[in-house]
C-alpha cells in the first residue's frame, strides 16, 4: 500500500521501519527532518517529505505517532497539515495516545472531506516497537479497521478491535491507569522494604514469586536495582497520559482517587529533573524523601 508516517521518535522510527520492511511505500515526515532522511537511506520504498500535507498527498493511509493531543491536532489540521493534502477515501490512523474527545472531534472534521479516522494507540514501549511486537487497541468503523489492519500487523503482535471512534483510546488509558498505579505501589513497597533493611534483590524475588507478581515488576524491577533508568517510556509522557485518564474520568463521572495521587508523584519526579528518564525513575522521589536507594547490595 501507499502509506504515510508522521513522527519518528522512540516508537515511531522503528514502527515506520517495519512498514518499509513489509514492502509498503512509505512517505515519511518528522519534526526532526534528519530522522526521516536516515530512515529513508537505502530503502527504495521510502520518500522523505517536507510537510505533513506532502505526506498526505501521496498516501492512501496515513499513520502518526506523536507526543500528545496538541501535536496530533497540529500535524493533522494546522498549517501544512494533513488536511491540506488528504484525498477523499483516505484514512488517518492515529497511533498516538491522545484524548478520546479529540479523536471523536478529529473524525468528524475529517469526515467532512471524505476522509476516515481511526484511533489505534499502542503499548509495548521501545522494545515492542523495535521488535514489531506492539499491542494495538483500535477504535473505528469495522470496515476501516480491516483496511488498516495489515499495517498494524507489520508493527505489532496483538491487535484488539475495541469498537467505535475513541474506544481504542479508552482501552489504552485504562491499561495505562493500572500500569502507573502498579508502579507507584512497587515504588512505595520497595522503598519501605529498603528503609527497614530488607535486601532489595531478596524483596524483588519475593514479589516475583507471590500474588504481587506482575509483568511490570518482572521487567522493570531489575533495572531499578541496577540503577539503569534508560528511557523506554518516559516520565513526561506517562504524566501526560495520566492527565488524559483524569480528564476522561471527569467526563464519565468515574472517581479515580489513587490515580490522582500517582499523577502528583509523577509531577514531583518531573520537578526533580527526571522528566526524560524512564518511568521507573519515579522511585527516586521517595528514595530522596527517606534517604535510601533501592539497589543491588554491593
Amino acid at each position: 500500500m501507499k502509506l504515510g508516517f508522521l513522527g519518528l521518535g522512540i516508537m515511531g522510527y522503528p514502527m515506520a521501519r517495519h512498514l518499509l520492511e513489509a514492502g509498503h511505500d512509505v512517505a515519511l515526515w518528522s519534526n526532526t527532518a534528519a530522522k526521516a532522511v536516515a530512515l529513508a537511506e537505502g530503502r527504495p520504498g521510502a520518500k522523505v517529505c517536507s510537510t505533513p500535507a506532502q505526506v498526505a498527498a501521496s498516501s492512501e493511509i496515513v499513520l502518526l505517532c506523536v507526543g500528545d493531543t496538541a501535536m496530533s491536532e497540529q500535524v493533522t489540521f494546522g498549517k501544512d497539515g494533513l488536511i491540506e493534502g488528504l484525498k477523499a477515501g483516505a484514512i488517518v490512523a492515529d497511533c498516538s495516545t491522545i484524548a478520546p474527545s479529540y479523536a471523536r472531534s478529529a473524525a468528524a472534521r475529517l469526515k467532512q472531506k471524505g476522509v476516515d479516522f481511526m484511533d489505534a494507540p499502542c503499548t509495548g514501549s521501545k522494545a515492542g516497537a523495535e521488535t514489531g511486537t506492539l499491542t494495538f487497541m483500535s477504535g473505528a468503523d469495522p470496515e476501516i479497521y480491516e483496511k488498516v489492519k495489515p499495517c498494524l500487523e507489520a508493527m505489532g503482535k496483538l491487535l484488539y478491535y475495541c469498537g467505535g471512534i475513541g474506544m481504542g483510546l479508552n482501552a489504552k488509558l485504562s491499561q495505562n491507569l493500572i500500569l502507573c498505579n502498579l508502579l507507584q505501589g512497587f515504588n512505595e513497597g520497595m522503598v519501605l522494604a529498603a528503609k527497614a533493611g530488607v535486601d532489595a534483590s531478596l524483596m524483588l524475588d519475593i514479589l516475583n514469586n507471590s500474588a504481587a507478581k506482575s509483568g511490570l515488576i518482572s521487567v522493570k524491577g531489575p533495572n531499578v536495582l541496577k540503577r539503569d533508568f534508560t528511557t523506554n517510556f518516559s516520565v513526561r509522557w506517562m504524566h501526560k497520559d495520566i492527565g488524559l485518564m483524569l480528564d476522561s474520568a471527569t467526563e464519565l463521572g468515574v472517581p479515580v482517587p489513587l490515580t490522582a495521587v500517582t499523577r502528583q508523584m509523577f509531577q514531583a519526579a518531573i520537578a526533580e529533573g527526571h522528566a526524560d528518564e524512564d518511568i521507573i525513575s519515579t522511585i527516586k522521589v521517595l528514595e530522596r524523601m527517606v534517604g535510601v536507594q533501592v539497589k543491588t547490595a554491593e
